[in-house]
């Protein structure tokens, strides 16, 4: 059993506005042993939502549609999807009577064209919306020797998500086969998307019924699979085959394997070694930091630290000495050390980690180009400086750099 979830709004196809509904019904739909087959997403044209729901109707067995359902002229998913099966659609005078209430309940004065609203299809079962107007519908039938089900559901989020969890979510259950989705996400650093796959390809390939995906992002690479069987424990356990034999492949380039960001796997060695940073970032502008305390709880072992963009900060408050900076510029390998070591001095921690260098898209020059990073750390045992160029906008530069300073942690605390 497959579903396709169609989201209807020509808002959606601009810059301004995301379809969020669709991740949401994804999960769920996973949950329930349902796989996402298709997502589409249409503009308020009656024609083309004939189209789209007519080629869904062809492919998947679950139709999901969501928007569309409101007052206005552009409001055409009932009667689109009526169209599409040939039904017509019946005015319902109870549902009438819910809306005349709710604007009454409001004191809201109700336009005629609210009534529309009450438009159900034939053999529709409404679906009373409990925080809107416009109610849901399921219809469900045979075609061509198999169950259809088409679901129609309110657009805005706070509507959509009370009723499918309330009056959709268990009319799927006992239509759902009995199989469990099982999914993980592998995080990757240290390594591009062509060297990754390269490595580990060899052993995805001999997992056929697991459905993998590498995606690639600044300073990380994701692999995400996928796979179904009878049982949550059977699914769980091909996947843990799967992933024992990447990370044994890898090895320290997996920083995680249940999907969680590097900052919340450098929160758990730093508090796991009962240890303590502090930072000191200049290209950065306090992106580390930022990411750091994103994590709750962080003041347990993030000390603080400064954002040193001048040169007269990096002495005042890391006590870079002036000719270091003099002599080898302050983007170097001896000033990101001085950056970690005093800033560590200064915070009195078990690590001191420093950043500096020119995240563009000015400031390069032919010895010291744009995307040219040093980091350091520095610890009771020495200090550890990495040199890296980073592709990229400015952006991406920093969001690299970042990257590369927690990991230098991750890796120190392993």
């Amino acid at each position: 059993m497959i579903a396709e979830i169609i989201a209807i709004g020509s808002e959606l196809l601009t810059p301004f506005r995301q379809d969020t509904n669709s991740l949401y019904l994804t999960e769920q739909l996973n949950n329930l042993g349902v796989e996402v087959a298709f997502k589409t997403i249409v503009g308020d044209s009656f024609k083309d939502i004939v189209r789209v729901t007519t080629t869904a109707l062809s492919r998947a067995d679950i139709l999901i549609l969501s928007g569309g359902l409101g007052p206005t002229e552009d409001d055409l998913t009932r009667e689109a999807v009526a169209e599409t099966l040939g039904l017509q659609l019946r005015r319902d005078p109870e549902i009438v009577q819910a809306i005349e209430r709710r604007f009454a309940e409001h004191g809201w004065k109700m336009s005629p064209n609210n009534v529309k609203q009450a438009d159900v299809i034939s053999g529709a079962t409404a679906l009373a919306n409990a925080n809107g107007t416009a109610p849901g519908q399921w219809i469900s039938g045979r075609s061509d020797g198999k169950e259809k089900i088409i679901i129609l559901l309110p657009g805005p989020p706070h509507e959509l998500k009370a009723l499918f969890e309330s009056l959709v979510l268990e009319r799927l259950r006992t239509k759902a086969p009995k199989q469990f989705l099982s999914t993980r996400v592998l995080k990757i650093t240290g390594m591009g998307e062509s060297a990754c796959d390269a490595r580990i390809a060899p052993i995805y390939k001999r997992f056929a019924d697991v459905n993998t995906t590498i995606l690639a992002g600044p300073g990380e690479i994701q692999l995400h699979l996928r796979t179904k069987a009878q049982s949550a424990e059977i699914a769980v356990k091909r996947l843990d085959e799967l992933v024992d034999k990447v990370e044994a492949e890898l090895g320290d380039h997996v920083y995680s394997d249940n999907g969680d960001s590097l900052e919340q796997i450098v929160s758990y060695f730093l508090q796991m070694r009962n240890a303590t940073l502090a930072v000191a970032e200049s290209c950065t502008g306090g992106l580390v930091a930022e990411r750091l305390t994103s994590v709750s709880g962080s003041s347990r072992y993030f000390i603080g630290g400064a954002v040193v963009y001048s040169n007269d900060l990096k002495t005042q408050f890391a006590d870079v000495p002036q000719d270091l900076i003099d002599v080898y510029g302050a983007v170097s390998e001896q000033v990101a050390r001085a950056l970690a070591e005093g800033i560590r001095k200064r915070c009195g921690t078990t690590l001191g980690l420093g950043v500096t260098g020119v995240a563009g898209p000015t400031g390069g020059t032919a010895e010291k180009p744009v995307g040219l990073v040093f980091h350091a750390l520095a610890s009771e045992t020495g200090t550890d400086v990495v040199k890296r160029n980073f592709p990229g906008d400015r952006a991406r530069v920093r969001w690299f750099a970042s990257q590369q300073a927690l990991d230098m942690v991750r890796r120190k605390l392993m």
